[in-house]
């Protein structure tokens, strides 16, 4: 049987930088450090692009913010997805849904999770789920280092 529904994965990591405060997952994160990148550094935002991208085959996160876009220094990553939304409904795409993964020891989650999943759904046009997890102190994400995110797609070709 042939479906109109894809599936894309999308993954993203970041370097803590030394100042804050750090956008993720749609919040900012006044306690936490900046995320080091060309726009706000939302991991969490950029690893959604990909996995929405890559569902509805359109490339990746390069092909509408890439760093070669000066006009992407700093964009907010809810304005990343106001975009992306624009772009792939422009293209006959409906976007059904966005599963994320957040790896790192900071910021913790959990207590703005609801917070985060609200404003990205609201963003996106389709509902965002937000889980988290820790790498027990292995890895960059485990000595703090930075952020490393996973995100999971699912679109319909309409």
């Amino acid at each position: 049987m042939n479906s109109n529904l894809r599936i894309g994965v999308g993954v993203d990591a970041h370097q803590f930088g030394k100042k804050g405060p750090c956008a993720l997952a749609g919040l900012s994160w006044p306690d936490v450090p900046r995320l080091i990148a060309h726009s706000d550094g939302d991991a969490a935002v950029h690893a959604l692009c990909d996995a929405v991208l890559s569902a509805a085959q359109l490339g990746d996160i390069g092909t509408l913010f890439g760093v070669d876009k000066p006009e992407m220094a700093g964009v907010s990553g809810i304005e990343m997805i106001r975009q992306l939304r624009e772009y792939v409904i422009s293209k006959g795409i409906a976007i059904n849904n966005v599963s994320i993964q957040i790896v790192g020891n900071q910021p913790k989650i959990a207590s703005r999770r609801e917070e985060a999943q609200n404003v990205l759904s609201q963003a996106l046009g389709a509902p965002v789920s937000i889980t988290a997890t820790t790498t027990d102190q292995m890895g960059f994400t485990g000595r703090g280092e930075g952020i490393y995110v996973v995100a999971n797609a699912l679109v319909e070709i309409l």
